[in-house]
């Protein structure tokens, strides 16, 4: 059996309002080299007869129910176990792919080998043109020195699939597992950044991330970003750690600011205490933020945008002698 070039995982439960036209949005991709791999939660709605039809009309579609509900991002990892591509997708059951995602992904990310996966966002990335080759480095000092990197959902990437499965899929944290994730995975593997809006992220009541609770499960991304700055994987330098935990420390601070304003104080108080900031670390580095919105982009030799492959011309200046 040929292997696809990319396995499309769609995790699901109880989503048959949504179901049908995101399965649609996936089979009306112009790259048409993948499977489809649907794992149910073991919904209890119309969900896995909606996905089933879809299963017997196209035979990339293949469903799966598990034997139990694994969570959402336990599921996720099932997804993944079973997966035959090179490359993996990520796809929420209540979102849409535009045609061109996978056509602009897959030849992008084939073409970069250093690139473990890649990422793409609702909108442009800053600091120059895409696809952006970020290392580790430039990953770090995006999120933690710039406005951020680690806030994708799983949905934004593409992954090789050695690589996600290196990395041992998501430890599963709740809502913020994926936030957790990146920390890990841009530590060990560079990134290549997409070009922005290749899908549309549904947003609805129904979603895990609108439910109660998550406020609290956010609390612990302070602490594993605390523990990411002192780790010796981390690729910041001395002065860039120090920079990075007073604007950690500054957003932790800030959020349990708000929490107590609005009159939440059972939840400051779990932001404070779950920071993982010891008191004298509060101290220390609880000052006014300082990041660029030009931190972890990569330049070229002359200081300037790295531009990419596509609008390269290293023989302009023989071109316009052939034709003055």
């Amino acid at each position: 059996m040929t292997r696809p070039a990319v396995s499309i995982l769609v995790t699901t439960y109880n989503r048959e309002t949504y179901i049908a036209s995101s399965l649609e949005s996936v089979l009306a991709q112009t790259f048409g080299d993948f499977e489809v791999i649907v794992t149910d939660n073991q919904s209890t709605d119309g969900t896995v007869d909606i996905a089933r039809q879809y299963e017997r009309l196209d035979p990339r579609v293949r469903v799966v129910v598990n034997e139990r509900n694994l969570g959402q991002f336990g599921n996720r990892n099932r997804a993944a176990s079973l997966a035959t591509g090179q490359f993996l997708k990520f796809h929420d059951s209540d979102d849409l792919m535009y045609p061109h995602c996978l056509a602009v992904m897959v030849p992008l990310l084939s073409a970069e080998p250093r690139a473990g996966f890649g990422l793409s966002s609702d909108r442009s990335w800053p600091g120059g043109p895409e696809p952006m080759l970020l290392m580790p480095r430039e990953s770090y000092r995006r999120e933690f020195l710039g406005f951020g990197l680690f806030m994708c959902g799983p949905a934004c990437a593409l992954f090789r699939t050695d690589v996600f499965r290196a990395l041992g899929g998501f430890d599963d944290y709740g809502a913020p597992s994926d936030t957790i994730f990146w920390m890990r995975a841009c530590a060990r593997y560079p990134v290549l950044l997409f070009p922005g809006d290749l899908f549309f992220y549904r947003q609805h009541p129904g979603q895990e991330f609108q439910s109660g609770g998550v406020a609290r499960q956010y609390a612990s991304v302070s602490a594993h970003a605390w523990r990411a700055l002192a780790a010796t994987d981390c690729p910041l330098d001395p002065g860039e750690r120090e920079r990075a935990r007073r604007n950690v420390a500054f957003g932790t601070a800030k959020s349990v600011w708000i929490a107590a304003r609005s009159g939440d104080f059972p939840l400051a108080w779990h932001r404070a205490m779950r920071s993982g900031i010891s008191p004298v670390e509060w101290l220390r580095y609880v000052r006014p933020p300082r990041r660029s919105a030009l931190a972890g982009t990569p330049l070229d030799a002359d200081g300037e945008y790295v531009v990419p492959g596509w609008c390269r011309a290293p023989e302009v200046g023989s071109r316009a002698r052939r034709h003055p």
